[in-house]
């Protein structure tokens, strides 16, 4: 297993209600070294939770407590917000679901890129501009130069979410956590994106805790599955042993996944309580 950058224990994520305190993640253990990690389950098992936890990005109203909750040796349960400020970006990336809602729009693509690039580093203009069209061709983008003076709704939904790869990763953090990172776009995209995470995950020689509910993308792309149910984990298995998994909950997730084998069948359910 690769040494770990991040090192979770006994993590549970609580919030308040009228019945008293709801456990949304509920003492869960993992680690993720300098390999893709895929966090995978049904909406609700608590993915996005676990991400948000680790990122020090919960609302207030949270209640999150570990054992141990460390990157890179550092206890990230007593970073001020000062130590995450220097952390988030730096050190660890975050790229969501859809950059329609990451990108701000009214600015154009290269200030974005060039953001953490400002916070972290004293390069001059002209050196953060080289940097940002250097990793705008590394993704993949036509012409970096007329995309770095674009505004985000000039591009399309496959080339914004390059630009948040781009922005994530153009300070060479050690962590990438990618949430659903290709969930807004078509088939052939979202496996363009996966693959380009993964090049450059092994360029970098960084981790990726990849965050999705696809099993068969994962067991594509990913070298180790933890699969979530009701915020615990069920199962954790090497992404390409998914279809021998031994939990009958992670055997029925792999079974319901979309095919041609299981085109117009009815899906298998799990029942409640199996």
């Amino acid at each position: 297993m690769a040494e770990a950058l991040l090192t979770v224990e006994d993590l549970s994520v609580s919030f308040p209600s009228g019945a008293g305190p709801v456990r949304v993640v509920d003492g869960i253990d993992f680690t993720v070294g300098r390999e893709i990690v895929a966090l995978v389950g049904e909406s609700g098992s608590g993915k996005s939770m676990t991400g948000r936890a680790i990122m020090g990005l919960l609302p207030r109203t949270a209640t999150v407590q570990a054992k141990r909750l460390s990157f890179d040796e550092r206890n990230l349960l007593s970073l001020a917000p000062s130590g995450w400020n220097a952390l988030r970006g730096k050190d660890i990336g975050l790229v969501l679901q859809d950059p329609k809602y990451s990108l701000n729009p009214a600015h154009k693509v290269g200030r974005q890129v060039e953001e953490t690039l400002l916070l972290h580093t004293r390069l001059s203009a002209a050196e953060r501009r080289e940097r940002a069209l250097d990793m705008l061709d590394m993704v993949g983008l036509p012409d970096p130069a007329r995309v770095y003076s674009s505004y985000p709704a000039a591009l399309s939904g496959g080339m914004g979410q390059r630009v948040m790869i781009a922005a994530m990763l153009i300070n060479r953090p050690k962590l990438l956590i990618a949430d659903e990172p290709t969930s807004a776009l078509d088939r052939e995209l979202q496996n363009q994106i996966l693959a380009l995470l993964r090049s450059l995950t092994e360029q970098f020689g960084m981790g990726l805790l990849l965050i999705s509910h696809d099993l068969q993308q994962v067991s594509r792309f990913a070298d180790r599955v933890i699969v979530l149910r009701s915020g615990r984990i069920d199962e954790e298995l090497a992404a390409a042993d998914l279809a021998n998994a031994q939990s009958d909950y992670t055997r029925a997730l792999w079974a319901a996944r979309p095919s041609a084998e299981t085109y117009g069948t009815r899906l298998p359910v799990y029942g409640v309580g199996t």
